[in-house]
């Protein structure tokens, strides 16, 4: 599936949400016809069905054979005391847009089925905007009084101290009964695995991506940055990429891997005095400062220097050069978090789960695919 493809289904799919939610389509809940669609958003017939069958895997449409699509408002819970309960422990919602993605999708998923939202310390996500570990610890005896059903966390990550906060706060919800999916990356170093369902992207499969792009690109020695305390789908990632080097790269390939502050000139010095064809950044935010910084050393990218990230964020194709990055599938990753839960509430006796969606490769400028003498 090409990116295009994807995002026009996913606006699709958003646009028509909010009308469901806006009761825009009356007490019948009849959607127009995909044809009528077709021509209303100006899209293909196939970017229509994908969109109505991702309404539908969330649970906001049915389809009924031979009279259309109809909408699925939630129903009221009789009582606030019915009311059941998840909450969204993100500590980084305030800075990384893939969270804000992710959490947004949840946050519809849990109205459209009878659930409540609570977003951190607040029932609005951008009034809790404390990233601070004792503030977490905070957050889970709260969760825990609160007696919530479930809790969505994205582990805390960059912050000296951190993997022992992760521990002790899901130590403390577990102990209280209360069963946690873990969004986007582990608790513990990879290749570890945690006691706990888990949902993110394939990023050992996306780094391969990359690696083997960059490869065909005529790259042969690389360099692997992070920052300290980046979480394990960082190293998942530059493991992707050394596979690429092993199984494509042949015996000229090498891989080096710096972790440091991006924005220190001389750790930005540090990097190049290896020489490396590319730098695989741990992500879009890291890439994007990099880049910053090596331009004020003088150095050009893609001229002197590939570099790439990962998450595909909407600033990705607005930096100087536009980034060559991996696509993460936010929806999707949503959806199956939220069914994980699901499926835990059910049975709490299942046993711990990973499910790993497929990443997308999405090339533009700074890679130096579109350059003189790229592929």
């Amino acid at each position: 599936m090409n990116a295009s493809f994807s995002t026009k289904h996913a606006e699709l799919a958003a646009e028509l949400r909010k009308e469901i939610s806006a009761g825009r389509y009356g007490e019948e809940g009849r959607l127009p016809s995909e044809a009528q669609l077709v021509e209303r958003f100006g899209v293909s017939r196939p970017t229509v069905a994908q969109a109505l069958r991702t309404l539908g895997d969330e649970g906001l449409v049915i389809r009924r054979a031979g009279s259309g699509t109809y909408a699925r408002p939630p129903k009221q819970p009789a009582t606030a005391s019915a009311t059941r309960m998840l909450a969204l422990l993100m500590p980084d919602f305030g800075h990384t847009e893939i969270f804000q993605l992710i959490a947004g999708h949840l946050a519809s998923l849990a109205r459209h089925h009878e659930y409540g939202l609570v977003w951190g310390g607040s029932t609005l996500p951008k009034l809790d905007a404390d990233t601070r570990l004792e503030h977490g610890e905070e957050l889970c005896q709260q969760f825990i009084e609160k007696r919530v059903d479930g809790v969505f966390f994205a582990p805390y990550e960059l912050m000296e101290g951190g993997a022992e906060a992760n521990g002790r706060m899901v130590k403390r919800l577990r102990d209280a009964g209360i069963p946690v999916v873990l969004v986007d990356h582990d608790l513990t170093p990879f290749p570890e695995r945690s006691e706990f369902d888990l949902v993110g992207v394939d990023n050992t499969g996306g780094g391969y991506l990359l690696g083997r792009h960059l490869i065909k690109l005529g790259c042969l020695k690389f360099t692997c940055v992070a920052r300290p305390w980046s979480a394990s789908t960082v190293d998942a990632r530059h493991t992707g990429m050394w596979e690429a080097v092993r199984r494509c790269g042949g015996n000229s390939c090498s891989v080096t891997t710096e972790r440091g502050n991006v924005a220190d000139p001389v750790f930005a010095n540090k990097i190049m005095a290896g020489r490396p064809d590319a730098i695989a950044c741990g992500n879009d935010h890291t890439a994007a400062v990099l880049i910053q910084t090596l331009g004020k050393l003088g150095v050009s990218v893609p001229g002197d220097v590939r570099v790439v990230g990962f998450d595909d964020a909407g600033f990705a194709g607005l930096v100087t050069p536009p980034l060559t990055t991996v696509r993460q599938p936010c929806q999707e990753i949503a959806i199956s978090a939220f069914r994980a839960m699901m499926d835990r509430l059910v049975d709490p006796s299942l046993p711990p789960r990973s499910i790993s969606l497929t990443p997308g490769l999405v090339v533009r400028e700074s890679c130096g695919a579109y350059s003189k003498g790229g592929v």
